[in-house]
């Protein structure tokens, strides 16, 4: 079976009717490493409203996922600075319009990236999880709501998170900035939609995109209403 019927089929299971969004990133070089066109549960397990959720990071034209400037060998050995990381300080948008629901910041960001201690930092919480975790695990993280649609975004830089609870967003609003706090093994967005604030009561919703770009061979390619493969390059595109 080709690849992209392999995706067509695993999307057509994932997404029977999904909650379309406006992509919540800018610029280009986005890859979706953790996403249910890949897996479902994206994450591996059906908690705290991640059914659907994803991961994104941002890497260089390199063969493969480098996320740091560093050489491959460097990068799986000593780590790096994670503010050299490319996704570090990149902005998050509101994906919709929305209030506010939670919005908490000051958890410190690790100044480095290590594959050895951060695998070891999220398999001791996956073991040990209890719910009063959840903070040290979303890390700087904001919450909004549309209706009966929440958004959870997580793992943001200290000191970035421009919104507060009870705030109204716009569509495009800026609500801070990708980071390095929580579970997370280098500066990434996890984002995903779910049907209530409480995580230990959520259910993950399905999601797309309105529209993005995909890399195709040297151009890019408009998508509409889909979900990211977990080796695409994406582009964001005007939201206007």
């Amino acid at each position: 079976m080709r690849a992209h019927d392999r995706y067509a089929r695993t999307v057509s299971r994932a997404l029977d009717d999904p909650v379309v969004v406006a992509f919540p990133l800018r610029g280009e070089g986005w890859v979706a490493v953790t996403t249910p066109a890949a897996r479902i549960p994206s994450h591996g397990v059906d908690i705290l409203g991640q059914r659907y959720a994803y991961d994104f990071v941002k890497v260089d034209d390199r063969p493969g996922l480098h996320v740091h400037p560093a050489s491959t060998l460097r990068a799986a050995t000593l780590g790096g600075r994670t503010r050299e990381c490319y996704a570090w300080g990149a902005t998050i948008h509101a994906p919709f319009d929305a209030e506010v629901v939670a919005a908490a910041d000051g958890v410190a960001e690790r100044p480095w990236i290590n594959p050895f201690r951060e695998a070891a930092r999220m398999t001791w919480n996956g073991l040990s999880f209890r719910p009063e975790k959840i903070p040290s695990i979303l890390g700087n993280h904001i919450v909004l709501r549309a209706g009966d649609v929440y958004a959870g975004f997580a793992h943001l830089a200290p000191g970035t998170v421009a919104v507060a609870a009870g705030e109204r967003v716009h569509a495009g609003d800026l609500l801070g900035r990708v980071g390095h706090t929580g579970n997370s093994t280098s500066p990434h967005l996890h984002f995903q939609l779910m049907d209530s604030a409480d995580l230990m009561d959520a259910r993950g919703m399905a999601c797309a995109f309105a529209a993005y770009d995909v890399r195709d061979g040297d151009g890019w390619r408009r998508v509409e209403r889909r979900i990211p493969g977990p080796r695409e390059r994406i582009r964001s595109v005007d939201p206007g």
